[in-house]
């Protein structure tokens, strides 16, 4: 399985170390290295994917709100134009 989200060497190690304390003390199963490593890629492929789309939804939900935001601080800024002909 090929996956495309790479983590740096040292956030790997450390949630691959996390995964196989996980497994001793939830399941009382002793994860090796590979596993664990096999694991945590089958997740980054499977989840990866779905929380980097959520998060560029949340960054694009908060840069319409400020746009919006602005936009009116914008219009606040206008200056009424006089229409009569004195």
């Amino acid at each position: 399985m090929v996956n495309a989200f790479k983590l740096p060497k040292e956030h790997k190690e450390d949630i691959v170390n996390s995964v196989q304390e996980y497994a001793e003390l939830e399941w009382s199963q002793e994860l090796g290295r590979l596993g664990a490593e096999q694991f945590v890629d089958f997740m980054l492929a499977k989840l990866g994917p779905v929380v980097y789309n959520q998060a560029i939804e949340d960054a694009r939900r908060v840069l319409t709100e400020r746009t919006a935001a602005l936009e009116d601080e914008l219009y606040a800024l206008e200056k009424p134009i006089r229409t009569d002909r004195r």
